[in-house]
């Protein structure tokens, strides 16, 4: 059964005929992330024996022992062609010689086989002389025991071996009903094992419609994301012109930006300061006018009588020599003017350098706009290219010839699936058969080897020592008894059972070597793959069947190790040779039809940095003179006081002196004028100090601005003048490459999708493991694990239990002596002096 079902499916597989050429392996590219959904199969890929894998391993090992010569490959392969051929001449010495070698390889099994005749056709001729032997008083068969010395210890020694046999018989027996119950419950299970298996092979034939269907569909996600690039041309494409540009053109604007700043900072900075300085020197002129009016009015106030008398004169002799610290600071009304310097920059300013260069900016940040806009009719050609791809594909895949052969396989699958439905009961019957029969013979042994137990029990128990053998108890006798039932029952069948050992020793061993070890190690797949053995017209059987071109190397060992690698039918039967899935999918033809719609793809823009303006103006801000200014004559004048003395301080002194003079005229005047110095501090100086600190500050952005300017201008114009050469003489070759890799990447991915389908055509779709799995359940585990490994168990145990039959017999009689009451003794005469024995009845 096993075989037939083995064989229906591998000839399922490659049941179709087809034509082609010599295919070659392909790995799966790591950086794919397409992947078909996993299918789930439910038979176990191997099969554990369990606890009882031990005995089957020590029935191995005893035909190691028996056969341990390695598998004739070429001896088996002469036999098929031998038997293949028209007739088979016995009389040739190229078939005596093929005789002499299968005989050789058969040697132990054949020797093993031969002691087991020898076994059957002696034991029935022992039995009969011997049952004669005893029936004429001989043999052991008279009831008659003569007295010896060693007599006890014979017994015992009897007993001893009987016993030690005895538990051998018994564990021969216990493996024969272990192997008769394994054979019951895998039969059983064979079952639920087939039905699993075509379960899993329904589930491939549904499954690969649906992995084709799940192929089909990724291409729209291939498409979409084609498309998506597509519709965002103006970012991909145009983002990455403009990210080429931007390094060379942004940190020049960038600079321009800033030197635009630093105009109009300039600008606002002289005008404070031009603004103050016309302010300074009004205000210069008052605190000089205001100065002048109190030292009039102190000088009036010091002709007072008062000032002649002592000590009044000297306070006014001392307030007359400060009156020369009243001054203001005349410089300050000479500080120059900067409306040159302010009208050279408004010349500059007429020219909007940072409207140049927002454009400029403006002009970078709409390639992306203008590449949209230069595009539409060339990217609606490209997406009608990959629409035309996705219908070429479909058709490709619909003509694949995995479905033929899936189609074909269906048919053996389904005459399979009845052929077992069929015959399983009968096959479940006929094993119902053998389990009652290996029932049988096992519970023929167990009773043979109760009656060893059981006389060895009642001897031993029985047995009294001081009793003689025609006075021993009922019990010893009925030892003996039984002793001698089990050895007229070991005659009577052991014959048969071993006939029933030789059969299936004979059929198991061979099985096992011939079929389940060869097949483990895969050295019956190479035999069938030797070239003409099963068609002496095709080199290879399995090429020849599918697309009668023998000639390509196509092998059962190889199918059989891609399916168990759970590799695609396309790639395991390479179906290259009938549908080449590369050349009919021409990826490079769909690719080129890509690239042809890419090289109408046109992008030209010019880009013009500034202009001849902004560079003008930029010259002309480095020649405006601000770098020529004598700042530091400013920076001196704003360090210095506005009046000749601190007039605070000044009007505190006279306030001081003033207050120790008697009242009067006097005392009041210089208190009056100590008030008017106060009030010119805060009305004159203190404004004059708050534009002398504008004045700074302007005058540091001044000098911070115009620190290098004219290197400055010059380096800008001169990385200007670059990146205006640089746009001019690389923006076609950016524009090229940056096309040429959007290019590349549209084409990227469905050059990728494509070698995805081919890789999964041939290695994924229609993965024939279940068909592996199959086979091995047919072979390794239905055969081999559920009827040869329990058969080869079952004759290991029956024939040792069997074959220790014949010392247990023997022991047996020997040792119903010991027990069975004999109807004479030997007595001793003690009024003998001659000490002679005398027989009584």
């Amino acid at each position: 059964m096993a075989l037939v079902f083995g064989s229906l499916l591998l000839l399922g597989l490659c049941g179709n005929t087809f034509s082609g050429g010599q295919p070659s392996s392909t790995d799966a590219p790591k950086a794919w992330n397409y992947e078909l959904p996993a299918t789930n199969y439910e038979t176990q890929d191997s099969h554990k024996a369990g606890p009882i894998g031990i005995l089957f391993e020590l029935v191995h090992i005893f035909l190691y022992v028996v056969q341990p010569r390695d598998f004739p490959e070429d001896t088996l392969r002469k036999v098929i062609q031998k038997a293949l051929g028209s007739k088979i001449n016995y009389d040739e010495p190229e078939t005596v010689l093929l005789g002499l070698k299968i005989a050789y390889y058969e040697a132990g099994i054949i020797l093993c086989s031969l002691l087991g005749l020898l076994f059957i056709i002696l034991m029935p001729l022992v039995g009969y002389f011997f049952c004669m032997c005893r029936c004429c008083n001989k043999c052991g068969g008279e009831m008659h025991q003569r007295q010896k010395e060693n007599g006890p210890f014979l017994r015992k020694c009897f007993a001893i071996s009987l016993l030690v046999i005895c538990i051998i018989i018994s564990t021969g027996i216990f493996y024969g009903f272990v192997a008769n119950h394994q054979v019951r419950t895998r039969i059983k299970r064979s079952r639920k094992l087939a039905d699993s298996n075509f379960k899993d092979l329904r589930t491939l034939l549904n499954e690969t419609p649906e992995q084709i269907k799940y192929i089909l569909a990724q291409y729209n996600t291939t498409k979409d994301k084609a498309f998506l690039d597509l519709n965002s041309i103006n970012s991909v494409l145009g983002g990455g012109i403009l990210d080429r540009l931007r390094p060379n053109i942004i940190p020049v604007l960038d600079e321009i930006k800033s030197m635009a700043t630093a105009i109009k900072e300039t600008k606002e900075a002289l005008e404070n300061m031009n603004s103050t300085l016309k302010s300074l020197h009004q205000q210069s002129t008052q605190l000089s006018s205001s100065l002048t009016s109190v030292k009039t009015s102190l000088r009036g106030s010091l002709n007072d009588p008062l000032c002649s008398v002592r000590p009044t004169s000297e306070t006014c002799n001392s307030i007359r020599l400060s009156l020369n610290q009243l001054n203001s600071n005349p410089e300050l009304r000479q500080l120059p003017l900067v409306d040159a310097e302010l009208n050279n920059v408004n010349n500059v300013l007429r020219t909007d350098l940072d409207g140049l260069v927002q454009k400029d900016y403006q002009s970078l940040n709409d390639i992306p706009d203008r590449v949209q806009s230069q595009t539409t009719s060339v990217v609606a050609g490209i997406k009608r290219v990959l629409n035309s791809i996705g219908s070429d594909i479909n058709n490709v895949t619909q003509r694949l010839p995995i479905q033929d052969i899936l189609s074909e396989f269906s048919g053996y699958l389904n005459n399979t699936e009845s052929y077992m439905q069929r015959h399983l009961p009968t096959w479940e019957e006929y094993d119902s058969y053998w389990w009652l029969g290996g029932l049988v013979i096992c519970s023929l042994l167990t009773l043979i080897v109760i009656f060893y137990y059981l006389g060895l029990l009642c001897g031993v128990c029985g047995y009294d020592r001081h009793a003689t053998p025609t006075t021993r108890g009922c019990v010893s006798n009925t030892g003996g008894v039984f002793l001698m039932v089990g050895v007229g029952l070991s005659f009577l069948f052991c014959w048969i059972l071993m006939i029933i050992v030789v059969l299936t020793f004979f059929v198991g061993a061979n099985v096992e070597k011939m079929i389940c070890e060869p097949y483990v190690s895969k050295e019956l797949f190479r035999v069938l793959d030797t070239p003409r053995l099963l068609n002496e017209d095709w080199e290879y059987y399995l090429s020849g069947k599918l697309f009668n071109k023998s000639k390509i190397k196509l092998t059962f060992e190889q199918v059989y190790s891609d399916c168990k690698n759970n590799r695609g039918t396309y790639g395991t039967l390479h179906l290259e040779n009938s549908f080449n899935i590369s050349e009919r999918l021409n990826i490079n033809e769909h690719t080129e039809s890509i690239s042809n719609e890419l090289e109408n793809l046109k992008v030209n823009f010019n880009i013009f940095l500034l202009g001849a303006a902004g560079r003008k103006n930029l010259q002309d801000f480095a020649a405006c003179g601000i770098d020529r200014m004598n700042y530091d004559t400013y920076l001196a004048q704003t360090g210095k006081s506005p009046a000749g003395v601190n007039l605070l301080s000044f009007a505190y002194d006279l306030e001081a002196k003033a207050n120790p003079l008697p009242p009067g005229n006097l005392r009041n005047s210089l208190k009056r004028d100590a008030q008017t110095i106060k009030m010119i501090h805060q009305q004159r100086v203190l404004p004059i100090e708050q534009s002398l600190s504008t004045v700074y500050q302007s005058v540091k952005i001044l000098q911070r601005t115009s620190n290098g300017l004219l290197e400055k201008v010059t380096r800008i114009l001169t990385s200007l003048d670059f990146a205006q050469n640089f746009i001019t003489n690389n923006i076609s070759s950016v524009i090229i490459e940056e096309t040429k890799k959007y290019g590349r990447t549209i084409i990227g991915y469905f050059e990728h999708y494509l070698r995805w389908i081919e890789f999964s055509i041939r290695e994924k779709v229609a993965s024939c493991k279940p068909v592996a799995t199959a086979l091995d359940t047919a072979v390794d585990v239905f055969l081999c694990s559920y009827v040869i490994d329990p058969l080869n168990l079952f004759w290991f145990g029956i024939g040792k239990a069997t074959v220790f039959l014949l010392p247990a017999l023997i022991f047996a009689v020997k040792l119903a002596k010991y027990y069975r009451r004999m109807d004479s003794e030997d007595v001793y005469d003690d009024s003998s002096l001659s000490g002679t024995w005398h027989f009584t009845l």
